[in-house]
């Protein structure tokens, strides 16, 4: 069998190598799994400790996507074995990735990514760690969990609450795709550097001469892919958010959920990504609104690792009590798109319903994510 992920150690200057990891799923859109985190996580801890790895560069296999999501399938066939109670299988998944996404957020070295092609759910996770993003003119961004009603998390809590005015609640709730143009609008992204110049990344990466200053290594990369970005930024896509920024702000400002759902559902403005996004809120799943609305209010004075922890108890309750498993049911099981959700409409859902999926089944020292960051 293929290993799940790739790695290798190219030669740089000053003696220095390149960690290089390649998620090699190209199959399934190197969608993450267990195997992958569990590869990950020991190889990320050995880098950071190896002072000859001066950096360290991740991508996907393939040209299609960098990775397109987290591997749902397995979670799915845990809940159907065990309906409605706290799945050790879904909890252990979300921990490990959960683990794995904030060891990227604080590696002690510079992370290039290379997030060309899909990058959606799991793949924004390991994206929005990295010191140093890049996005290509190839390059597709989402949380669609509305889709399959979870919620967008690996991080989402902290990353869509730093994004200008409205857009981070916009972007949850209707799971609107975003070019390069648009990650760089909303601090998604980093840098913008054509599909094709991915050699002249690593070269560039290869002839730095590295130092032992932390802060001066990340410049020295940040230097690198300016260049690169100014040269290719003939290739660079218009934008679709920047432009709707007022009106996303005006559609978001309601004071509550039921108001900014009715707002975008029922705004008539001729655009076809507005559309897209109008359609994927009105079919989503009402609790994920609900969910995203709280959580983006939960989220704005958490440290980093508390919002991986209030994650972690919204994802095991999206599988213990919502509709994540009927979401994947309709979208990658049986595939009929047509999932029937637990509520017909947002108005339909209760504050205490809500709460519920705030509450941690497991008490504070308990918590699997008890000690990240301490």
């Amino acid at each position: 069998m293929d290993q799940v992920v790739l790695f290798d150690e190219l030669e740089a200057a000053n003696g220095k190598r390149i960690g290089v990891a390649t998620l090699n799923s190209e199959k399934s859109l190197n969608a993450l799994s267990l195997p992958m985190i569990q590869l990950m996580q020991p190889k990320l801890k050995q880098w950071a400790d190896d002072d000859a790895i001066a950096c360290v560069f991740f991508q996907g296999a393939g040209e299609k996507a960098f990775c397109a999501g987290g591997d749902i399938v397995a979670m799915y066939k845990a809940m159907q074995a065990k309906p409605g109670v706290l799945v050790d299988e879904v909890a252990d998944f979300f921990s490990q990735e959960y683990r794995l996404d904030y060891a990227i957020h604080t590696f002690p070295k510079p992370i290039v990514l290379w997030g060309h092609g899909i990058v959606m759910g799991g793949g924004m996770g390991l994206m929005n760690g990295a010191s140093h993003r890049i996005v290509t003119e190839r390059s597709l961004l989402a949380m669609p969990e509305v889709t399959i009603g979870l919620y967008p998390d690996v991080g989402a809590t902290h990353f869509l609450n730093q994004m200008p005015d409205g857009c981070g609640l916009f972007l949850g709730i209707t799971g609107a795709h975003m070019n390069a143009a648009d990650a760089l609008y909303l601090k998604l992204a980093d840098h913008f550097i054509a599909s094709t110049s991915k050699d002249d990344v690593l070269a560039g990466l290869r002839e730095v001469k590295w130092g032992d200053t932390a802060a001066l290594n990340q410049q020295k990369v940040t230097d690198v892919l300016n260049g690169l970005s100014l040269r290719d930024s003939s290739h660079r896509p218009a934008g679709q958010v920047e432009g709707h920024q007022r009106l996303i702000k005006k559609l978001t400002a309601g004071a509550d959920i039921e108001s900014v759902v009715a707002a975008i559902v029922n705004d008539k403005t001729d655009d076809k990504w507005l559309a897209k996004a109008r359609q994927t809120l009105a079919a989503g799943c009402p609790m994920t609104a609900h969910i995203v609305w709280n959580q983006l209010q939960h989220g704005t004075d958490l440290s980093l690792a508390d919002c991986f922890r209030l994650e972690l108890t919204l994802s095991v309750q999206c599988a213990m009590r919502g509709d994540f498993a009927e979401g994947i049911r309709a979208l990658l099981i049986d595939k009929d798109k047509q999932p029937k959700w637990q509520h017909a409409s947002v108005a339909e859902v209760s504050a205490e319903e809500v709460d519920g999926f705030f509450t941690s089944p497991w008490s504070a020292d308990e918590h699997p994510l008890a000690q990240l960051g301490k």
